[in-house]
Order: structure tokens, then sequence, then C-alpha cells
């Protein structure tokens, strides 16, 4: 029910947008309720989040570690959301997820990027920063 896709090899600097097609949540509800997040994870590390946007009234939240170089955006009508990356880091390296949450069932205003609260998730693609 959710894809991800956009990643790949980027040099440090760089830009990359990836998307997360969302279909087919068993409420019926769409991108329009349901909070999408993006998580990330490097090798040998924990997954941690990256990026969220509330179904609900599109509220954005971001980890410090990206605000100011990612944002995150919805396409309720294509049922996408994106996360638009630049300036690109060696240590934005991972796997990017993203992942669906209701939001009366988690507090996502609080809890957006704890992994466990997730319902959904999809596959996940790889992004690589490095010359």
């Amino acid at each position: 029910q959710l894809q991800a896709s956009g990643g790949g090899l980027v040099p440090p600097g760089g830009s990359l947008r990836l998307s997360c097609a969302a279909s087919g949540f068993r409420s019926g509800f769409g991108l329009n309720y349901y909070a999408i997040v993006w998580f990330r994870q490097a090798s040998g590390e924990e997954r941690e989040g990256v990026s969220c946007i509330k179904g609900t009234d599109g509220s954005r939240f971001y980890a410090d570690s990206v605000k100011g170089r990612f944002t995150i955006s919805r396409d309720i009508v294509r049922t996408t959301v994106y996360l638009e990356m630049h300036d690109l880091k060696a240590e934005d390296t991972g796997v990017y997820y993203c992942a669906a949450v209701d939001p009366y069932a988690w507090n996502v205003k609080r809890l957006w990027n704890i992994s466990r609260g997730m319902e959904y998730w999809g596959k996940g693609t790889q992004v690589t920063v490095s010359s």
C-alpha cells in the first residue's frame, strides 16, 4: 500500500526527490487522513524519523538534522507524498522508507518519529551520497 521510489547515488550537495505512492488503506481513507512519515536507516544503525506530514491538517515535522534542507509535501489527487532533499550530505545516506499511521490512534505531533507506532510500511529506496 506504500511504495517508495526516487533514490539513487548523488554527490555531496546534490538533490533528490523521493516519492511515496499510497493506496489501499483498510479504512478507505487516504492522504487527507493518515499521517505519512519518512524514515531512514543507515547501515548498522537504528531507523530514524526524517519528516512527517499529517493528513488531517497538513502539519509538517522535520528532524533537526534535515531542517532547512528537506521539504515534505503531498499530492492528494495523485495519492503521493514527496520528500525533496537538497544539500545532501554523506550522513543522509541510507535506505528511506515511508510509513503511515492513523492520527487518532497515535499522537503524531509528539511521536511522529517513533517507528513502532506506524501501521503501514513500504519497501525502502536507497539513497547514497558520495563523491
